[in-house]
């Protein structure tokens, strides 16, 4: 028999070189899905964390309480207390949710713009295409935080919104460069010119050859935007320039600064919430691109 179960010499069957190629193959799906997974589970672990405690507990992050100011950790509070006595723990997990949703829809305004725009240009090329190539670099080599600042300062109230207006200024263009990019690159690949040869339409061919191939590069840059979502937001609150209600990983970190000597465990748990998030973004993105298969 060429496949399926062959009995050996002991009389005990044995699997055949079919039934070992397919148990290979369902153990290399298998190391492909946790190699994807796994570094997905930082970011899946915090956000649902910060979920869980924030629909669950009684605790506002902007409630006082004076007589605990600056207090160390105890099993009151996991993080401690800081300034006036706030609850550091649910400081932590309500601004981490926010930042983090902050993050995730001005990193979709930028992939969907971004992937929108590059793509077309790389399809028409000539003018647009130039035009979207200098637009991307300006952007790009502008700094972003110099015009929230110039931004947020002309504001009398900064809210999350008008921070998440400012970044979405910036946040199309690195996708936009990718696409643009890939499109150029795709349209010339031999599989769209046997697409071609065979006589689809170009609509077929964007649809069904050059997008499906795009998509995956793009959107290993969504991890790294977001990432520095975080880490831009956080600048603006530590520079005063947060959200009104100073419910900002940013504004903690400000704190700490101001208490470093006295109360080091604020510091502390600022700069590690701030690392934590935009950590686990950047690593969410390596499992993005071992999903796209991108080298």
């Amino acid at each position: 028999m060429s496949g399926g179960l062959v009995t050996g010499a002991d009389g005990e069957a044995s699997a055949g070189p079919e039934e070992r190629e397919a148990l290979g193959a369902r153990a290399a799906r298998a190391r492909k899905r946790r190699s994807v997974l796994l570094p997905i589970v930082p970011l899946a672990v915090i956000t649902l964390l910060s979920l869980l405690y924030v629909l669950i507990s009684q605790t506002s992050p902007d409630r006082l309480h004076l007589a605990l100011a600056w207090a160390g950790p105890s099993l009151a509070s996991v993080f401690g207390y800081g300034a006036g006595g706030v609850d550091l723990t649910a400081l932590v997990l309500n601004a981490t949710l926010r930042t983090l949703g902050l993050a995730a829809w001005v990193t979709a305004f930028g992939w969907v713009v971004g992937t929108t725009l590059g793509t077309a240009a790389g399809l028409a090329r000539g003018a647009l295409e130039r035009w979207v190539l200098r637009a991307a670099d300006l952007v790009q080599a502008f700094p972003i935080f110099l015009l929230a600042l110039a931004v947020l300062a002309a504001v009398q109230i900064p809210s999350r919104w008008h921070i998440g207006a400012v970044f979405c200024l910036a946040a199309w263009a690195p996708f936009a460069r990718i696409a643009l990019v890939q499109a150029r690159v795709l349209t010339t690949s031999p599989f769209v010119d046997a697409a071609r040869a065979l006589g689809c339409s170009r609509p077929r061919i964007v649809l069904r050859h050059v997008l499906p191939n795009l998509l995956g590069p793009v959107s290993v840059q969504i991890g790294t935007s977001a990432a520095g979502i975080v880490l831009g937001e956080a600048a603006l609150g530590f520079i005063g320039l947060g959200p009104p209600d100073g419910v900002s990983l940013g504004s903690l970190l400000e704190q700490g600064t101001d208490s470093m000597l006295f109360a080091p465990h604020v510091l502390a748990v600022g700069a590690v919430a701030i690392a934590l998030c935009s950590g686990s973004m950047q690593l969410a993105s390596e499992g993005v691109r071992r999903a796209v298969g991108v080298k």
